[in-house]
């Protein structure tokens, strides 16, 4: 669950297509007169295709979570069998057997989904949050300081007070880019890449690269750990958020992470909570640890890259877990031990449609009706899904379907208003994009292609009935 039409989601719009020029200029009667598409980009509506939300996240920023993700799945990334392993797993996608393809999946064709699809989501993400950012910030609440924590922050203080002073690179000037180190990728990533090219159906692909260029070094380039120039910074958290991201995995996350590191204050922390049916706990793991650890460096690397070396956020600053749980198995109890007491950020990210289309409109209309009636009043729902998707449902011997926005505005908003019958709280539509394009830049480099990704938003808040 909420991994297993990722596959599917990128669909191709060849009339938003990045980094396509055209073979030869222009004629004078295509110049006099201004393109239908170019009118709708250049005056878009809240429901109108919008052309990109890349720009909300620096491209330094952009690189440096790729290389976080080649630094966690890195071993994957550079083995030989990573084509075929790619292969296997869209293979058992498109077969529909999800649980070959995850529940039974060997892990390293669990890490080799998540170094594949993962990246672009994360960066996607990460651009819906900031964008949502003045709503996010009403869920930060005073964090939980343990007595001893709060003693050893002290403690740190005194003994080194210049701690406070240590410099923070920040994103914008900071790359991560990557040394020169080849025309192109190496010959086993180079196969890889090809493979992965092949498997993939969907999608305008990024520059694929040897992990050579994306860190600078080969993967196999010793690490000196004296020669890491890394910042020791004190942290104590004031302000946390929580998140409870139902069919989450590593790009979440990551997202997550991302979104954090752009807030104004070290302070802020926050906690995310993943909840996916498949076993996605050790995937997870390698990339929370790579996104709190700098990403490894060449001994021979100078000052600047070495300053520039730091991790996408402290430690301190992000908390997560996993459970592996069919969301539509639970009880209301144990969806609302998920959900804890304050307000916080619940998210379906290319979720909300694969339960529809998998379980049945039914069983998910009752899962958002658990929801509603035990989610904390304040929090918010976020939905993240591929444009224009269709759920059917049957009556009889005849089917129909259904758009999901429809669905879920039917059960979240529609239904409540008109029957004025509403256990728990009621939703309030914040925003909504029916088509949204993230694009990533043609400088990012990572060892495989990527490519840009197109989706609907949509945001809900819990409001008092």
């Amino acid at each position: 669950m909420g991994k297993k039409m990722k596959v599917e989601h990128n669909i191709r719009d060849t009339s938003h297509q990045s980094g396509r020029r055209p073979s030869k200029k222009p004629t004078a009667a295509a110049k006099s007169k201004p393109s239908k598409a170019k009118e709708e980009v250049s005056v878009p509506t809240p429901t109108a295709e919008s052309n990109g939300t890349g720009a909300l996240l620096p491209v330094p920023l952009q690189q440096r979570v790729l290389s976080t993700f080649n630094a966690a799945y890195n071993p994957i990334l550079t083995s030989r069998a990573l084509g075929e392993v790619l292969q296997e797993v869209k293979a058992a996608l498109y077969a529909r057997d999800f649980d070959a393809a995850f529940a039974r999946a060997r892990p390293e064709a669990l890490d080799a989904y998540a170094a594949r699809w993962s990246p672009t989501r994360a960066l996607g993400y990460a651009a819906v949050f900031l964008g949502i950012e003045e709503h996010l910030r009403e869920l930060e609440a005073p964090a939980e300081v343990k007595p001893e924590a709060e003693a050893e922050a002290k403690v740190e203080a005194t003994r080194d007070t210049r701690r406070d002073d240590a410099p923070f690179p920040q994103d914008e000037t900071s790359s991560a880019t990557g040394s020169p180190g080849g025309d192109g990728p190496s010959t086993d990533a180079d196969a890889a890449a090809s493979a992965a090219a092949v498997a993939d159906d969907k999608g305008e692909h990024a520059n694929p690269t040897s992990p050579a260029e994306t860190e600078g070094v080969g993967p196999t380039s010793p690490v000196d750990p004296a020669a890491v120039d890394t910042p020791e910074l004190s942290t104590q958290l004031t302000k946390s958020i929580r998140a409870l991201s139902i069919g989450g995995g590593a790009a979440e996350i990551a997202a997550f992470a991302t979104y954090l590191s752009q807030q104004p204050s070290r302070s802020l922390g926050g906690a995310v909570a993943l909840l996916d049916s498949a076993p996605w706990a050790d995937a997870v793991a390698k990339l929370h640890d790579a996104l709190t650890t700098p990403p490894p460096l060449s001994q021979y690397a100078n000052a600047a890259a070495r300053a520039a070396n730091v991790a996408i956020i402290e430690p301190g600053r992000l908390a997560s877990s996993f459970t592996q749980q069919n969301v539509l198995a639970m009880t209301r109890d144990q969806l609302s031990q998920k959900l804890g007491d304050g307000p916080l950020l619940v998210t379906l990210l290319f979720t909300l449609n694969e339960l529809y289309t998998t379980a049945g409109i039914g069983k998910t209309t009752a899962f958002l009706l658990d929801l509603t009636a035990i989610v904390p009043l304040g929090s918010l729902l976020l939905v993240v899904d591929s444009p224009g998707s269709y759920s059917e449902a049957s009556v009889g011997k005849e089917s129909k379907k259904y758009p999901m926005q429809w669905l879920i505005d039917h059960t979240l908003v529609t239904k409540p208003e008109k029957e004025g019958v509403v256990e728990g709280c009621r939703w309030e539509k914040l925003e909504s994009h029916d088509s949204v394009w993230f694009r990533l830049a043609d400088s990012l480099h990572y060892p495989i292609p990527l490519e840009n990704m197109r989706y609907q938003m949509h945001l809900y808040r819990a409001i008092k009935p």
